[in-house]
């Protein structure tokens, strides 16, 4: 890969389909995207690969990477740690590829804060009411735990306006064409190929 990468940002209340519609952009088999991967103290679920599904540490690595400062953010949740390394998401944009990153909004504003060359996307349902229909299908949950859900997705899109770009996630395959078309907007900037106009000027 000849320049660099972007780092993809991307946020949404539970039942928006952003892990739908990033599994769906997984699966068409660019090989100019890679996935951030978390890193996290719990135990390997059956089928999980380190470095794939997580990179999976003791709580004494973990701290030892907060010490370090390689994480660019991290939450302790259900007695484990869950965070973002710096060098896997830097190394892999350095590299030339996109590397996309699925993350709730506190930890996002981190993200955003850290490396603010990123681009970010927040994904919404066309509506609270096809937002509570989604969640409902699940048939996982009950009406309280539905309505807790509702009230989270209420504070998180609070943090629409920190984002660069929104998908409305009303039809999947246009969504998905949507965030590419994002990526390719972006790495046409201005910002990003001043290189091409130096090129120029010595000509």
């Amino acid at each position: 890969m000849c320049c660099e990468g972007l780092l993809v940002v991307v946020s949404g209340p539970s039942g928006a389909g952003k892990g739908t519609l990033l599994n769906l952009l997984k699966d068409s088999g660019d090989d100019s995207i890679r996935f951030s991967v978390s890193a996290t103290t719990r135990t390997p679920r059956k089928g999980e690969v380190d470095g794939q599904n997580y990179f999976f540490k003791t709580k004494d690595e973990f701290k030892l990477m907060i010490e370090n400062d390689e994480l660019f953010e991290w939450v302790e949740y259900c007695d484990n740690f869950y965070g973002t390394p710096k060098k896997y998401v830097e190394d892999t944009v350095k590299e030339g590829y996109d590397c996309l990153l699925e993350i709730e909004v506190e930890g996002a504003a981190k993200v955003m804060e850290a490396y603010p060359e990123c681009v970010s996307v927040f994904i919404l349902p066309p509506s609270f009411e096809e937002l509570r229909r989604r969640i409902e299908k699940r048939g996982t949950e009950d009406i309280e735990v539905v309505n807790k859900r509702l009230d989270r997705a209420r504070k998180e899109i609070a943090y629409v306006s920190n984002y660069d770009y929104i998908i409305v996630n009303d039809n999947l395959k246009e969504a998905v064409e949507g965030l590419r078309s994002i990526i390719k907007a972006e790495k046409l900037k201005l910002k990003r190929n001043r290189e091409i106009l130096v090129k120029f000027q010595k000509d």
